[in-house]
């Protein structure tokens, strides 16, 4: 049964957080979801008029890096999301229950919301020595993953860790660590929010979906949202076109680095990461890894740990110049370039003048100054 139509607005007024703020926050969530920014107002209704969703949140074996950005989030706010878009029913870190009240907890959500409520997981899940190197109230990570994600109505895996086994399942994985996807096979609805940690606004952004269209956004193959994860970072980088140009930083503290060239010398993985970082940014979109001067390191792909380390030595082939062509010869190429197409175009003036009967020698005195 919905709420009232003004719970929400009331809450908020209550708790200090004006009209315009919610606004702000929905138009944000427009943002993040490339729709047009008129699309806030349709946001802002549908969350208002439409019950919170409970949320599980999940912690196995993890670094806490997404539950820290996800408190540390500043548009939204952790508080937006609580208060505004979700009912987090359970979440060890941040809830006041401990102990076997904080289970109560959980297993009053499953006993009267199955197949209702939301379930988040953080880290990875860990099979080895039959699940004992993560148990929770003397349960195994395995165990507990199964009944909780078995039972709801979604489950988003945030973080690398969650959506492909991150560093815990890096070789030679000692602790037997699985994604959720291969410890829980099968399950409905899994929605992966890999990168290490995730942005919390993508978290929102992917909640405030479902609540305005009563659907699940698009995934990718491997079951990531595309309004996140759509586009390689390389295609909006604000350094791409120092890339086109085979402008690249040399060095650390260079010249290159200090005017804004391309890190894809110095092991940036931003053409074979996906993910929108450039367009959302951190810190309140104030600033992300890149605009920072260092390079991304492709943390929302699969196997990352393995995959893109050495993290500061480049990828061995350039997308877009041809498997074989070395990034080392680009440089080159592109300057030998630049010098051609000047070349080529003085030529061609020559041969204007040839052609009307001018000689080479007059057309080096026209050029000290003189017309014709």
């Amino acid at each position: 049964m919905n709420p009232r139509p003004d719970w929400l607005l009331s809450e908020l007024e209550r708790r200090g957080v004006s009209r315009r703020d919610f606004l702000g926050f929905c138009g944000v969530m427009a943002s993040v979801l490339a729709l047009p920014k008129s699309a806030g107002a349709a946001i802002a209704k549908a969350i208002a008029t439409t019950e919170k969703p409970t949320l599980v949140w999940l912690e196995f074996q993890d670094c806490a890096g997404n539950t820290e950005s996800f408190l540390r989030a500043g548009r939204p706010t952790a508080a937006d999301i609580i208060l505004d878009v979700l009912s987090v029913d359970y979440h060890e870190t941040i809830m006041a229950a401990a102990g076997k009240q904080a289970e109560e907890a959980l297993h009053k959500v499953l006993a009267e919301k199955g197949g209702q409520f939301l379930a988040v997981v953080e880290g990875s899940i860990p099979t080895g020595a039959n699940g004992a190197y993560c148990t929770i109230g003397g349960r195994s990570a395995l165990s507990i993953a199964r009944e909780v994600c078995g039972q709801a109505a979604a489950t988003i895996a945030i973080g690398t860790c969650a959506a492909f086994g991150g560093i815990p399942a890096a070789s030679p994985n000692p602790t037997g660590a699985l994604s959720v996807a291969d410890a829980v096979p099968g399950l409905k609805n899994l929605i992966n929010l890999p990168a290490c940690p995730a942005n919390a606004e993508n978290l929102a952004a992917l909640v405030v979906y479902y609540l305005t269209f009563h659907r699940w956004p698009a995934l990718d193959s491997y079951r990531r949202p595309l309004f996140a994860y759509g586009k390689a970072i390389h295609d909006n980088c604000e350094r791409r076109a120092h890339f086109d140009a085979g402008q690249y930083v040399e060095l650390w503290g260079d010249e290159g680095h200090r005017t804004g060239y391309c890190l894809y010398k110095m092991g940036c993985k931003g053409p074979v990461t996906y993910q929108n970082c450039p367009s959302v940014g951190w810190n309140g979109g104030t600033n992300w890894p890149i605009g920072c001067g260092h390079p991304c390191l492709g943390c929302a792909e699969p196997e990352f740990w393995d995959r893109m380390t050495p993290f500061y030595r480049h990828l061995p082939n350039v997308p877009g110049f041809g498997l074989q062509t070395s990034v080392d010869r680009v440089g080159l190429w592109a300057t030998a370039g630049v010098a051609a197409a000047f070349a080529t175009h003085g030529l061609v003036q020559i041969g204007k003048r040839l052609a009307r009967g001018v000689p080479p020698s007059e057309e080096r005195a026209d050029s000290k100054g003189g017309q014709r």
